[in-house]
């Protein structure tokens, strides 16, 4: 494969590729809705600006003396469309935004108010632990922001909003001064499909040099029941048809390395060892004299592949998988020769490289009021004012490092909201 470059003057020198790495940048999604020219994308820092500045000239617009309240109502009805990590700490931090600074300055409005936020499903916060969601419901009960559940979108017009109760069946319009779409992301469509399936190793499937990471790729791991006989067959040293638990026990770091699932499950079922396993299925108390045959073996791990998940769509994810594969590439020639990965139970000999892991370092989702939700590995859960300076303490970390490769100042400012004087240099333009 050969790639081009562009020099100086126009000259061009070619290169020889090995291999072929894929990314391809993602954008936001709004279901089949269809932009209108007064929609804003939030890409940059100037487009949160705009954002800002669309809230402040909600509140200026509901200060016009012609005005009754039902339209002033509807001009400060702030509607959030997403009950994921996004929308849920935007409505947060909106809610923080305008109770604690704007409303200072709009007195006259601030009873008129109106924070919504809609999801689809039964919860808001639904890819976190159930602790979070329930203390972020209550939470935002308890602030006066509106939850609305089990509610889809379906049309948006330049007034109002237009939902489907789930279950009714029933559409509602609501009118609005101002919604913010924060539904998720989707990959840009490759032909007639939307991601490429990938193997473990983040090759595409049906081309070996052609490798494909983040939002454009899915890892379709191997089944354990489509290899179980190859897999029966290499722990079967002997080739006396019968499985003991020495055997399995033999290639168990290679099963579970080449297939997750497995040590999932035994997690799950809270047993110690595949021992247990075999146990369960045999019956037999006694772990060391337990043999099984193709039969019971397949009867065992029956129900392994259950535990199988797709990645998340994270940058946590596409950041591990291009330090994977550049590892990969930068070892290629030495594990050419001396291979580390797991046993090939349909060959011979084993892997080249141990297959993708991806390991989750956690997430945080502010609830604002100065609270953060974290969920870390582990099942530890967090939530509080002591969770928010941890929050703080990552957001600082990052910004840090952005300062130092953009050549700023190392010293990074954090400040909740907008000060007083800024608002009203705001107000003074408009």
């Amino acid at each position: 494969m050969r790639g081009m470059s562009l020099l100086e003057r126009g000259s061009r020198v070619f290169h020889d590729y090995p291999s072929l790495s894929k990314a391809i940048v993602i954008l936001t999604i709004r279901l089949d809705l269809e932009f209108k020219e007064s929609d804003m994308i939030v890409n940059e820092v100037e487009d949160a600006q705009s954002i800002r500045r669309s809230v402040i000239d909600c509140f200026e617009k509901s200060y016009i003396p012609t005005l009754n309240d039902k339209e002033r109502e509807k001009i400060l009805h702030f509607v959030v469309v997403g009950g994921g990590p996004t929308g849920v700490e935007f409505a947060a931090e909106l809610h923080d935004f305008v109770h604690e600074d704007l409303c200072k300055l709009y007195p006259a409005v601030k009873d008129l108010v109106k924070i919504s936020l809609l999801e689809a499903g039964d919860h808001i916060l639904n890819m976190f632990d159930k602790r979070i969601t329930a203390f972020a419901e209550e939470k935002f009960e308890r602030d006066g922001i509106n939850v609305k559940t089990g509610s889809m979108v379906v049309k948006v017009s330049d007034k109002e909003i237009f939902t489907k109760e789930r279950g009714k069946g029933e559409i509602s319009l609501t009118p609005y001064g101002m919604v913010v779409w924060s539904t998720g992301i989707g990959s840009r469509p490759l032909g007639n499909r939307r991601a490429l399936a990938t193997d473990e190793w983040l090759r595409v499937e049906g081309c070996d040099t052609v490798y494909a990471l983040g939002d454009c790729a899915t890892i379709n791991q191997r089944k354990v029941m489509e290899d179980i006989s190859a897999i029966f067959t290499k722990a079967d040293k002997d080739n006396s048809g019968t499985l003991t638990v020495k055997e399995l026990q033999e290639v168990l770091d290679d099963i579970c390395e080449r297939y997750p699932q497995l040590e999932l499950y035994l997690k799950n079922k809270q047993l110690s060892s595949v021992a247990d396993l075999l146990k369960e299925a045999k019956g037999d108390d006694k772990k060391e004299a337990i043999e099984v045959n193709i039969e019971e073996f397949k009867s065992a791990l029956l129900q392994v592949d259950s535990q199988m998940k797709n990645l998340p769509r994270t940058a946590q994810v596409t950041a591990q998988q291009g330090a994977y594969l550049a590892d990969c590439f930068n070892r290629m020639e030495e594990c050419e020769e001396h291979p580390e990965g797991p046993l090939r139970f349909r060959g011979l000999g084993r892997h080249r490289f141990r297959p993708f892991r991806y390991k989750h370092f956690g997430q945080f989702a502010p609830l604002g009021g100065e609270q953060t939700a974290a969920q870390l590995p582990g099942d530890w859960v967090s939530i509080g004012h002591s969770t928010q300076w941890l929050w703080y303490s990552q957001a600082c970390q990052l910004a840090h490092q952005d300062a130092c490769h953009l050549g700023l100042d190392k010293e990074v400012h954090f400040r909740k909201g907008l000060e007083p004087d800024m608002i009203q240099s705001d107000r003074e333009r408009v």
